[in-house]
């Protein structure tokens, strides 16, 4: 057992340090190709942090462990507002963007229920995660669209420190995505084969697991994200990573997760469900108080995580 807790730490690492290479590699290599740094900022950035995800819930349908590979999107949506953003708020108070508030979280919020309708059943189908990627497709077209016809504001262009730099030689790019790619896989397999096997030592379901340690410790890049650019005063890189990530994890992860191999996850509970689409509620109105993430808004958001795990882990 202790053998299988230093591997996940192990594990946990290779997802870093996997994740870093692979936003740095394609960053630069998006940029040399003509790019503008924001668009980079909005979409490989953030959904480059959510690579982890991807991979380990990619590695879990394709072997059939449909709660691990659900869970650690459900759980990894509900971290990620409740603890992500709970300790990024109590670092600094976070301003928020206008386009946050109008778009960007309602979207989280219709993304939340659609995949609780969906899988009703506990089943995703392929033309179910062929509709939710497609939903990805559209939002990144609507993305590109909005940076090229808006003129990019000077509190915009100040978020450009927070995006990894060129390169000298494309082909350091190509290395970083490459070995980026390499250790997520290795790393992600690591993880879910030793969170697995600790599941059944301790008498723990596999949803639990993926809903709890797996999805916690896919989420440690987006944490690494948001804490980092709160420290520099960067809000829109703090909460802008994590909404992003969100939609990122429903649409695209379960998106290409169901395409590959229709997932069934009969463990994932309402209450599941319930409080990822609750904290995506949550989150809109707390950022319209003076549109601040203060950080009496950041304690709540810890305390109903927190509230959450007691009701877990005891049902485990």
């Amino acid at each position: 057992m202790l053998i299988n807790l230093c591997l996940i730490g192990v594990s946990l690492l290779l997802l870093f340090f996997g994740a870093e290479a692979l936003v740095r590699g394609s960053a630069s290599l998006a940029i040399r190709a003509g790019l503008s740094s924001l668009l980079v900022g909005l979409t490989i950035v953030a959904f480059g942090t959510s690579s982890p995800e991807l991979v380990v819930s990619l590695n879990a349908a394709w072997h059939g462990q449909g709660d691990i590979s659900l869970g650690n999107v459900v759980g990894s949506n509900s971290f990620n507002i409740g603890v992500i953003l709970g300790l990024t708020a109590l670092i600094c108070p976070v301003p928020v963007h206008h386009q946050i508030i109008r778009l960007d979280a309602p979207l989280v919020i219709f993304a939340s229920l659609l995949i609780w309708l969906l899988m009703w059943d506990s089943e995703l189908s392929r033309i179910e995660g062929g509709v939710l990627f497609l939903g990805l497709v559209v939002y990144l077209i609507w993305s590109i669209l909005q940076v090229r016809r808006d003129s990019v504001s000077e509190d915009m262009n100040d978020q450009t420190d927070s995006i990894p730099k060129v390169s000298k030689h494309w082909g350091w790019d190509v290395l970083l995505i490459v070995a980026g790619l390499a250790v997520l896989v290795v790393g992600s397999r690591l993880l879910v084969d030793n969170a697995t096997i600790l599941a059944k030592s301790w008498g723990v379901s596999e949803a639990v697991i993926g809903l709890t340690i797996v999805a916690a410790g896919t989420s440690m890049p987006e944490l690494a994200t948001s804490v980092v650019a709160a420290l520099r005063r960067e809000p829109d890189i703090a909460i802008g990573n994590i909404v992003g990530s969100n939609l990122f994890n429903i649409l695209g992860i379960l998106g290409l997760s169901g395409l590959v191999l229709p997932l069934s996850a009969p463990n994932i509970s309402v209450v599941d469900y319930a409080v990822m689409i609750a904290f995506a509620v949550l989150l809109w109105p707390l950022l319209y108080t003076g549109k601040v993430l203060h950080r009496v808004e950041g304690v709540l958001l810890l305390a109903v995580y927190g509230g959450y795990l007691w009701w877990l882990w005891p049902k485990a």
